[in-house]
């Protein structure tokens, strides 16, 4: 199974790309582990404006441990 099929397969209930919180329900952590992933750059995000803009695809690439 390639990363495209995991994509179509993984959280097709949530958008492209995704916030905080919505990073917090699809990992089932808590806020300051999901900061983390995201502070740290293990979960490639962006930061625009106060709000994290996380892709999709990096959740999935974390989770399925592929680049």
């Amino acid at each position: 199974m390639n990363n495209l099929d995991n994509y179509h397969l993984m959280f097709n209930n949530y958008p492209d790309v995704v916030n905080i919180k919505q990073l917090r329900e699809m990992l089932g952590v808590g806020i300051t582990k999901a900061y983390t992933l995201v502070n740290d750059n293990i979960i490639p995000s962006k930061k625009i404006g106060r709000e994290y803009k996380i892709p999709k695809v990096m959740i999935i690439n974390y989770l399925t441990n592929t680049k």
